[in-house]
């Protein structure tokens, strides 16, 4: 027999206590600790928002069965969370790191959202599990949102099994359709301002040793065993691990034999038991807010989402339980509802599929009205994206932001951009222009508006304010010059081309009328037309066309100095064929064309200057800048439209008659048309097949295709090389979604916000795949530097009116002898 002195067991009892002491203190530390951890956490959350453009499924019959497999990819979501873990010595201090998922609609708004929230150093890495799953998903971080009416009322409540923790609950993949659309039924029935709502989940992996419990369990109900679902179960279990290590092979044997008595219903459950232990496991809280203006109407709110859960409900397996919380414990609710905070009181288990069955994304066709989804997909930017060119905007896919350049080369190719009014095209062309000018390129800009051309101006730096030609047709004190019918005598040919742009211009202007254009009115045009140009020394303007028709005698003078046979042989033949008479009553409907623009006070002074203002082949080898204000409110549409197609057309020949020049010698002039089916004919075709040879560089943009030609719509898309969507409407979406497809769809032209469109751009001559684009905002220029340029453009190409007007009452009177 030991014995032991009192001294000893003085020490041994001393230790004792100790050890008790050094427990309980390391658990009031770590309850502390824990406490403080989940704070901590919480406060180091990130919030994601998550939307989505979903799709129908394409075959009715299969809706059921694609909605399941869109469904279970939230599985994989899950699964993925599941493997993120902490380290073991923080996870043991502070707790298991916890995720947010959420379902809410604000006390001020009225679009249901979808968010999740993880910890701010997991950010990055949850992006990318939701993106890797849903590549079509959108993600923004974003700040907290508030489901609580100030003054109103506010009931929450949890939700938990009714059952014992292992048995699980009806999934989706038993139901005939999405769960979720109940749940999100009931929050688009909440008013606009004062009532909010939302469900949401806290979730965190749970220990291996659920998994293992749960495949006792099933193990246990498929051998017909008692299993005990109340809070004792642990006792239950160790006692019948006793009896079973001790039970004989009989006793096995006539368990075996129940085993072949389970009924089908015993089956199902021991074979949803093995389902659930073979999915991930989390431990979760699911909480349910609610506010009002009024604690009936929040109670309201707060009962359509507990009547929500009831299509989980298995009456032979586990329901849930709606608990209402009230008193001290709706104010720790909505604590750790604000907080996000774990709640060990309110846990369940749950597997990835009832956790997918409660709250998945809405990336299938949920059919809810006031979904917060993506408007319009995005996609990534190509890889190969230049490093130096022109900067058209920025990609910011997925967080990466890339900036979007295209090469002097490409723009070669051309440039198109379409897009509805206020979507951000004409501020997009203007960044364009404003760094083609302070590069010091050569850029004509014809803009319809007016404002476009004013602020331009604001930006051309000192150095080049020389180099800027404004015309404004508007500016009647000094008009400038615009002679259609001035050629370059050094090259005779061009005579034919402006003839024949100037009856392309006049047949657009009187489209709607095409019966006063028929073929007797296109002889007289194109033989008075050439016939004035034979002689320019006499008078070569829109003015004189007029005069060689309607007097004799001028027109006489004209043909002594003709050397075009044809042109002197149509005229002898049309006299001797009709007469004088017969000729003065068919002119009327040839002159009528000319006299709506040298009989208006604004046009005349520019249109019948026999030298234009300014040489544009001049403007283009020299780089200069020519800016064109074709403000409607001041011209009228016929007169802007007018202008904007002579200006046009001096260019292409300009630009075409570059063929003196050695090609690495030509310098690319960048022309810029807003609105420009108002202010091109069929030669577009010209421009943008040939002219880009002699660095003739276009760049158009217009609100809807319905306004093209036929001819010119194929012209452009048969030749443009990069082309740029803004938002457009259903009959452009139609035909534009087959550019950008298989990329982005009909809806996503429809949809996407302003200031972001989709490219699909040349790059080293070559196309891209379509992508999305933000571009940038506008640049303020400086208003004094607008006024200054303009009164020096003015002064240098402009000349008073009152001048010109009697050189042109001289010229009209004047009798040639």
């Amino acid at each position: 027999m030991f014995s032991f002195s009192p001294y000893f067991l003085f020490l041994l009892y001393i230790g004792f206590l100790f050890t008790i002491v050094v427990i309980v203190v390391v658990f009031l530390f770590r309850k502390m600790l824990m406490r403080r951890g989940m704070i901590a956490r919480s406060l180091n959350l990130e919030l994601l928002l998550v939307r989505f453009t979903p799709e129908e499924p394409n075959d009715k019959n299969s809706q059921l069965q694609q909605i399941r497999e869109k469904i279970a990819l939230m599985e994989q979501f899950y699964t993925s969370l599941y493997a993120i873990k902490d380290k073991w010595v923080r996870a043991l201090f502070y707790g298991k790191p916890v995720f947010a998922l959420e379902l809410t609609i604000p006390h001020e708004g009225e679009e249901v959202s979808f968010y999740v929230a993880v910890p701010r150093k997991l950010t990055s890495a949850a992006e990318k599990i939701i993106q890797g799953i849903f590549p079509e998903a959108q993600i923004a971080r974003t700040r907290d949102y508030n489901v609580f009416n100030p003054e109103g009322a506010a009931v929450g409540a949890t939700v938990t099994f009714s059952q014992d923790l292992f048995y699980p609950v009806r999934t989706y993949q038993k139901l005939e359709g999405d769960p979720m659309k109940a749940v999100t039924n009931v929050f688009t029935k909440l008013a606009k301002v004062g009532e909010g709502a939302a469900l949401q989940i806290i979730a965190r992996p749970a220990g291996r040793k659920w998994r293992r419990k749960l495949r006792d369990h099933a193990k246990r109900r498929y051998e017909g065993r008692h299993v005990s679902r109340d809070a004792a179960s642990k006792i239950v279990y160790g006692i019948d691990d006793v009896l079973r290590s001790s039970a004989n092979e009989q006793e096995r044997r006539e368990r075996l034999q129940d085993q072949k008595r389970l009924t089908p219903l015993q089956e199902e459950i021991v074979k949803g038991l093995e389902q659930k232990a073979g999915k991930a496991l989390f431990d979760v809280n699911i909480r349910l807010v609610a506010s009002a203006d009024t604690l009936e109407r929040a109670e309201s709110i707060l009962q359509g989402l507990g009547v929500a859960f009831e299509q989980f409900s298995d009456p032979n397996s586990n329901t849930f339980k709606i608990t209402r919380v009230s008193g001290r414990a709706l104010k720790r609710m909505f604590f750790a509802f604000s907080f996000r905070m774990f709640s060990d009181a309110e846990k369940m288990v749950l597997g990835t599929e009832e956790l997918t069955s409660v709250f998945h994304f809405p990336n299938v066709p949920i059919q809810t009205p006031k979904m917060r989804i993506a408007k319009a997909r995005e996609s990534a930017p190509p890889a190969n994206l230049p490093g130096e060119g022109l900067l058209l905007g920025f990609s910011d896919f997925r967080g990466e932001k890339a900036e979007i350049r295209i090469l002097d080369e490409d723009r070669r190719r051309h440039l198109y951009a379409i897009g509805q009014t206020g979507t951000g095209k004409s501020v997009f062309l203007e960044n364009m222009v404003i760094q083609d000018i302070q590069n010091g390129k050569g850029v004509c800009v014809i803009d319809p508006h007016g404002d476009m051309a004013e602020r331009l101006l604001g930006h051309v730096p000192r150095h080049r304010w020389q180099d800027v030609v404004y015309f404004n047709p508007g500016d009647v004190e000094r008009p400038m010059g615009l002679n259609m019918l001035e050629y370059d005598q050094n090259f005779p040919e061009q005579k034919t081309f402006v003839v024949n742009e100037l009856l392309s211009i006049f047949q657009k202007l009187y489209g709607a009328v095409p019966e006063s254009m028929g073929p007797a009115f296109e002889q007289y045009f194109r033989n008075s037309t050439l016939l004035v140009m034979e002689h320019p020394a006499s008078g070569n303007t829109m003015l004189e066309i007029s005069r060689v028709l309607s007097d004799k005698t001028y027109r006489d003078y004209k043909l002594a100095h003709c050397k075009n046979p044809i042109v002197r042989q149509f005229w002898q033949n049309a006299e001797r064929a009709s007469g004088e008479q017969a000729l003065a009553n068919f002119v009327p409907y040839v002159t009528n064309k000319f006299d709506n623009f040298t009989a208006n006070e604004i046009m005349r002074p520019i249109i019948a200057q026999e030298k234009s203002a300014f040489n544009f082949r001049e403007i283009m080898d020299n780089q200069k800048i020519l800016i064109v204000n074709l403000s409607k409110g001041r011209l009228g549409d016929m007169n802007s439209s007018l202008i904007g197609l002579i200006i046009v057309g001096k260019l292409l020949i300009s630009a075409l008659s570059r063929v003196d020049m050695d090609e690495e010698k030509r310098k690319d002039f960048y022309l810029y048309i807003d609105e420009f089916q108002n202010v091109t004919t069929d030669s577009i075709a010209i421009i943008l097949s040939e002219a880009r040879k002699y660095r003739l560089d276009l760049t158009i943009t217009h609100q809807f295709i319905g306004q093209l030609k036929e001819e010119i719509k194929k012209a452009v898309f048969g030749n443009i090389g990069s082309m740029i969507a803004f938002r457009v409407g259903a009959d452009d979406a139609e035909f534009m979604a087959k550019q950008f497809k298989p990329v982005f769809a009909e809806q996503d032209l429809m949809n996407i916000d302003n200031k972001n469109c989709y490219a699909k751009l040349l790059i080293a001559g070559e196309t891209t795949p379509p992508f999305n684009m933000k571009t940038y905002p506008p640049v303020k220029g400086e208003a004094e530097i607008t006024a200054t340029i303009k009164e020096i453009s003015r002064a240098k190409y402009g000349r008073p009116r009152d001048e010109v007007e009697r050189e042109i009452v001289e010229r009209s009177e004047k009798v040639p002898l």
